[in-house]
């Protein structure tokens, strides 16, 4: 095989690949041997007529398609290598004369990384992200936790907003109860929205084991069609009634939660990891803006078909998100009232700013020669070990050589974020 590259411009490649009559020849006998029991030849068993025979019955060109491919499709990747061409979308390929014991070659025609050109990405100027703890924030995450270790008492009244309630109802449009409208001890907290609106509101001030009737209308893209938009009462007894018991914020309820004796020292505590998770969250809001501003200071054009592939990449996220909840992306779009076309539509300016991003933080990091070292990709790999429950080196052979550059890549462009915002300046 030999590789030559014709042209390198405007975000193509273009290259020829040419095949040794040997190479194209060996190329003809693999397809023979792959594909010679789909011919039918009289005399012989399925695949075991001579590469001759099939030949003189079907053409001796019967076997040329399949070699052709074979040799493409094995020697695509190489040529890439050889010529260090990163392409982005389908080549164009564009076949030479065949014949008869004659070398063979192909034209490629190839979408390529385009050349980013970036700069004015140091002293980039920032507004400080306020990080720091307010008394109110360390107040909520006590309440958070107060809540969390509450105790549900049951209690003779009437419901109230915010009560847990154990109820049997049964649905109807009309004078038919419909199917899927039915239960009998049911939980549900008040106030939650699980059910359909208004339900719940209708609950408060019901008195145990009385029955209550409670109006509502299905919303016009409920995911049961049959329903949708309908007017329907549900008859409901309710037959229990529990509140939420909040324990005291002491030093016992320090002792119970934690490892502290005193309440004090759990609000120190709480301040504490408060303080590590909000300074994080406010230096990652500052490499954010700091990497738009890059953005904003170049010309960054990121070629169609990037775009369109991050779209096709977010999709299959989405797709994997709702199919652990039980869900298609059909369901999902029906339930929306949209078609897959208008969905992905709006998905293209997400998709255009990822890809602008990864463009410009690969630039800077190939700039400034900025890699991931081997310590880099060990950390990755033990939070991917974590992850999984697995050893580390399970995971390096899982995932591959190939896998590993990829990581190497994200390390080195994260890196590349952090560059930006370490040179920034910040008001």
């Amino acid at each position: 095989m030999k590789t030559t590259l014709l042209s390198k411009e405007n975000g193509e490649a273009k290259f020829t690949v040419e095949f040794t009559v040997e190479e194209f020849n060996a190329a003809k006998v693999k397809a023979y041997q792959d594909t010679k029991d789909q011919f039918v030849v009289d005399g012989f068993r399925k695949g075991k007529a001579p590469r001759s025979i099939i030949e003189k019955k079907y053409g001796e060109n019967v076997f040329t398609e399949e070699a052709i491919n074979e040799m493409v499709n094995t020697n695509y990747g190489p040529a890439l290598d050889e010529l260090e061409l990163e392409v982005i979308d389908q080549p164009r390929i564009e076949f030479g004369k065949i014949e008869k014991d004659q070398p063979f070659d192909i034209t490629v025609t190839v979408a390529i990384y385009p050349e980013v050109k970036v700069e004015n990405y140091k002293g980039i100027e920032l507004e400080k992200v306020d990080g720091e703890v307010t008394e109110e924030d360390i107040e909520t995450e006590l309440t958070h936790r107060q809540k969390s270790n509450a105790r549900m008492i049951v209690v003779d009244r009437e419901v109230k907003d915010g009560d847990h309630v154990v109820l049997d109802y049964s649905g109807f449009v009309g004078e038919d109860q419909f199917e899927g409208g039915t239960a009998e001890n049911q939980s549900l907290h008040i106030g939650s929205g699980t059910f359909i609106p208004g339900f719940e509101e209708q609950l408060v001030g019901a008195k145990k084991e009385e029955e209550v009737e409670v109006k509502v209308t299905f919303p016009e893209q409920y995911h049961s069609a049959d329903l949708a938009g309908k007017d329907a009462i549900f008859k409901c007894v309710v037959h229990e009634v529990k509140e939420e018991e909040l324990p005291e914020l002491d030093d016992e309820f320090a002792k119970d939660v934690s490892e502290f004796d005193t309440l004090d020292e759990l609000k120190e505590d709480i301040k504490k990891n408060l303080q590590e998770r909000k300074t994080a969250w406010a230096e990652n809001q500052m490499k954010g803006k700091a990497l738009e501003a890059v953005i904003k200071a170049n010309e960054i054009s990121p070629p169609s078909s990037m775009i369109f592939g991050e779209v096709d990449q977010m999709i299959q996220e989405f797709n994997g998100q709702l199919s652990q909840q039980g869900l298609s992306l059909d369901t999902y779009l029906q339930y929306i009232g949209k078609d897959a076309k208008d969905f992905r539509e709006e998905l293209k300016e997400e998709a255009k700013g990822r890809v602008e991003s990864r463009m410009v933080m690969r630039a800077i990091a190939e700039l400034e020669n900025i890699e991931a070292t081997d310590e880099d990709v060990d950390g990755e790999l033990e939070m991917m070990a974590m992850q999984y429950g697995m050893e580390k080196e399970k995971v390096r052979e899982a995932i591959g050589e190939t896998t590993i550059g990829y990581i190497k890549k994200d390390i080195a462009m994260r890196k590349a974020v952090d560059f930006i915002y370490d040179n920034a300046k910040i008001k």
